[in-house]
């Protein structure tokens, strides 16, 4: 038989391939960006490559209107005030949209190398709250940063970006005939079952050695390192029709690429319309998942004061900072858990979430999501204006709930704030999944929120109605959500 002829029964997969535009963006961000650094590099690198410019938040930022973007560490903002006019008001509000570049894993310590019975293993500590199981008797790669000593740059040191796209590490499981119990409930303990394998030769450099050579710098030169884990299958679609779409990082990378291809068409479409009463801007914090109590993440003074210095190079002061808060909408987006069929009796029965029926609105009356009523007023318009359906999750009253940065940014912004996402199923195992059709539903929902029709978010704010009292009490809207 030739080798070119299908063995009988054999039918090609239909749909490899035939992902539409943004799905296969998503899959080709994430595959960019193994590490947040990554990420923030790549959604950077895609920004600029829409017109927008880099700034350093040490240097004054340009007092031009224009479009600009800046880093710092895994985190990334980018905004622009190219549509506005010269008297426009420096309390112009904003319209944001938050998520976050990293995810959990498993995250190579500070002195990792560990021999055991000829085995060659690097000894790693958990980041954030994995599905541990889902990490056993994958092919590894690496990626992250590395602070290197650099004579030419003030401080003395400099930032190098590392990715091994090779399985280079293992975490192997034990083998059923040495635990009967596993199906009955795998318990993993991080400190002694999580340290993966790299090797069995007896002839392994040191971590930090192997790390220098890579880099091609001497030994004593590698004076840090965040380097973590990461799953080498390639993202791409799932299914016996290709309607489902299977990738490491879903959360929260499918925010971190819908918002960019979303800031990127609102202000093409701003613009296009002859302006805006508002500032469109994308934020995207790193340490999410571990509490974002870091110098980058959600509860630091990224977003506060790339906020202030925007209003300060159009002229303002802290009067029209706080005016342009007050007027401001933070859409904080997440992943959202879809309905697993598997476990229906886990989700609240009044609220099922399936991928494919659109964007999700989150709620929590116990202040673990952000969503109030004018908040999520807003994102039924967006996703109204967007022509997508939007769905609404609730969590079980008897659960506990996850959460976000929509409650710290509601906090440290005062503005009113929403939180949303797209479903998936399988959130925070090493491979997760989608809907084929959810990131184009995800971005066209973002691009509305950015820049929506009909009145502006940025006109006066509400006057306080007149007390009342009675049943017909009503309560004054912070400003128009239209």
């Amino acid at each position: 038989m030739p080798v070119d002829t299908p063995l009988p029964g054999h039918r090609p997969h239909p749909v490899r391939g035939s992902l539409d535009a943004h799905a296969r963006g998503l899959c080709e961000l994430i595959d960019a960006a193994p590490s947040p650094y990554h990420a923030a590099a790549e959604v950077t690198r895609r920004l600029v490559q829409a017109g927008f410019i880099e700034v350093l938040e040490t240097d004054a930022w340009p007092r031009e209107p224009g479009r600009y973007v800046v880093r710092r560490g895994g985190s990334v903002a980018a905004w622009s005030t190219a549509h506005l006019e010269a008297d426009a008001p420096a309390s112009t509000p904003f319209r944001v949209v938050g998520g976050h570049t990293d995810s959990p894993n498993l995250r190579i310590s500070p002195r990792p190398d560990k021999g055991v019975l000829g085995w060659e293993e690097l000894v790693v500590e958990v980041y954030g709250g994995p599905l541990l199981n889902s990490w056993l008797d994958r092919d590894l790669g690496l990626s992250g940063r590395v602070a290197v000593r650099d004579a030419t740059v003030p401080l003395g040191v400099s930032e190098r970006l590392v990715r091994v796209d090779e399985p280079v590490l293992r975490v192997p499981q034990l083998a059923i005939h040495l635990d009967r119990e596993a199906n009955s409930g795998l318990a993993l303990d991080p400190q002694r079952h999580l340290t993966p394998i790299w090797g069995a030769s007896g002839e392994a450099p040191s971590f930090h050695a192997w790390l220098a050579a890579l880099l091609d710098v001497a030994d004593r030169d590698v004076l840090g390192f965040e380097v973590m884990t990461h799953d080498l299958t390639p993202s791409g679609p799932l299914g016996r029709e290709g309607d489902l779409l299977a990738a490491p990082r879903l959360d929260n990378l499918g925010t971190s690429y819908a918002g960019t291809v979303a800031l990127v068409d609102a202000v093409a479409a701003i613009e296009s319309a002859g302006g805006a009463g508002h500032i469109p801007l994308l934020v995207l914090f790193d340490h999410e998942e571990i509490g974002s109590t870091t110098s980058s993440g959600g509860d630091s003074t990224f977003l506060p004061a790339v906020l202030e210095r925007v209003v300060l190079t159009r002229g303002g002061d802290r009067e029209d900072h706080l005016r342009a808060l007050a007027g401001t909408l933070v859409v904080s987006a997440d992943m959202a858990h879809a309905t697993h069929p598997n476990y229906a009796e886990l989700h609240e029965p009044n609220h099922r979430i399936t991928v494919g029926g659109g964007p999700v609105l989150k709620v929590n009356t116990r202040g673990r999501y952000a969503s109030d009523a004018p908040g999520s007023a807003a994102f039924a318009l967006a996703c109204e204006q967007a022509g997508v359906p939007m769905q609404v999750f609730r969590s079980r009253g008897d659960m506990p709930c996850g959460s976000t940065i929509g409650p710290m940014s509601a906090a440290l912004t005062g503005a009113t704030t929403v939180d949303v996402g797209a479903p998936m199923l399988s959130m925070h195992s090493a491979r997760e999944l989608t809907g084929a059709t959810d990131p184009g539903m995800y971005v066209a929902a973002l691009t509305a929120c950015l820049a929506p029709h009909g009145p502006s978010p940025s006109g006066p704010r509400a006057q306080p109605s007149p007390p009342v009292t009675g049943p017909d009490d009503v309560i004054a809207p912070r400003g128009e959500l239209g």
